[in-house]
């Protein structure tokens, strides 16, 4: 039987002001920090502080038998800084049990390694070094944003000295080959690839509490069966942690399944482990192969959930266009700026897609609609472009220009 391994991710993007309210309120800042630390506040009520009790605890009755893992964004991280210190001291307590690993990504969430090699080592690197500030561990695996991930990724990953890197298991690279074993990315030596097993990830993230699945309901007995009935050497189950209470509801039960899994898992002969753990107890014998980028987010699972339409692909294409005068410019703030401007969701929230796709995005947007979505961006882009452009021509002339 398989092993299974856990993996949540853990973030919250920046929201926007938009120009008008910029003005009312009189504030030089871009950000609407009043959403962000209500946002995370009530996440922090619903999701973090009781799931991180529930999993410490977890960790704790079963002497380190129950194992998981958590990928937590840079920009999160800054939100609980300023707004919520208790908040990550309860992540800080829970990752000291010793049985969560921390995975890299980007810092910024970002699409970054598809428009600039050098932005993408930058934010890796941050965020490398803020989970080592931040918990002490040096993260070995590497998931990508929203686990954006192609044959060049996971090179990429193994030049950076990962030992493992997290994909979706898409359906069309498998070439009817189970999700449930590691893999090898073309070219690479070293380096092995976990693939998410989409069918069973979904049935927790999205279908748990849907009443006309055919599932429901879903008991931990039920869940741990099918399980121990799936091939391969590991289970990868990988979601947003936030499914915990804020997109399944405690009222639904999520929080007393979860808290049956070990046991259930016990009873069916199964066992936890994490990223690092599967990387070194199995061998990567197959060969995986994604020329073309794939990710976790919507039916297609490639990069239409943020680069679909001309909103998109407009904002996107202008903020990266500003790399060159923001290296020049030299300013940590307005890098700062730019460099959160970059963060995924702000393209997410641009989409037009319909059906259950479009639903998704709608109930992820803070704004009104996706072009208050683009709107806002632009104007903001727009603002930084300007003193981006300001800071260069009051930068000071190198003596050796000078006459």
């Amino acid at each position: 039987m398989p092993d299974v391994c856990l993996y949540f991710q853990v973030h919250q993007p920046n929201r926007l002001l938009s120009e008008d309210s910029r003005k009312i309120i009189k504030t030089p800042g871009y950000e609407d920090e009043a959403m962000n630390a209500q946002i995370l506040s009530k996440v922090a009520e619903k999701c973090y502080l009781p799931a991180n009790r529930m999993f410490q605890q977890l960790i704790e009755k079963n002497e380190g038998r129950f194992r998981m893992a958590l990928s937590i964004s840079g920009v999160v991280i800054e939100q609980m800084q300023r707004y919520r210190p208790d908040v990550l001291a309860s992540f800080k307590e829970l990752v000291a049990t010793g049985g969560v690993e921390l995975l890299a990504e980007t810092y910024y969430h970002s699409l970054a390694f598809v428009h600039s090699n050098k932005e993408f080592d930058r934010q890796v690197d941050m965020h490398l070094q803020m989970i080592e500030d931040t918990f002490s561990i040096r993260p070995r695996v590497f998931r990508n944003t929203e686990l954006i991930y192609n044959d060049h990724i996971a090179a990429k990953a193994e030049t950076m000295g990962f030992d493992g890197v997290i994909a979706e298991g898409v359906t069309a690279n498998l070439k009817g080959h189970s999700p449930n074993y590691l893999y090898r990315a073309p070219s690479t030596a070293r380096i092995k690839t976990l693939l998410r097993n989409t069918q069973l990830s979904d049935d927790l993230g999205f279908r748990f509490s849907d009443p006309t699945w055919s599932g429901f309901p879903l008991t931990p007995a039920k869940f741990a069966q099918w399980l121990s009935e799936c091939d391969g050497d590991l289970v990868n189950l990988f979601m947003d942690y936030e499914t915990i209470g804020e997109h399944q509801l405690e009222k639904h039960g999520i929080f007393k399944f979860w808290e049956a899994m070990p046991d259930a898992l016990d009873e069916a002969g199964l066992q936890w482990v994490t990223p690092s753990d599967a990387v070194e107890l199995y061998r990567a014998g197959r060969e995986y192969v994604s020329s073309a980028i794939s990710s976790w987010a919507d039916t297609e699972r490639d990069l239409s959930a943020w680069m679909g339409n001309a909103m998109q692909q407009e904002a996107i294409q202008k903020v990266h266009q500003l790399e060159q005068e923001i290296v020049t410019a030299n300013d940590p703030e307005l890098t700062d700026i730019w460099a959160k401007m970059q963060t995924s969701d702000h393209f997410y929230w641009m989409s037009t897609k319909g059906g259950t796709d479009g639903k998704v995005h709608t109930y992820f947007t803070p704004y009104p609609s996706s072009k208050h979505a683009h709107s806002y961006f632009m104007n903001v882009l727009a603002d930084l472009q300007a003193r981006v452009r300001k800071a260069l021509r009051n930068a000071p002339v190198p003596k050796t220009l000078a006459r």
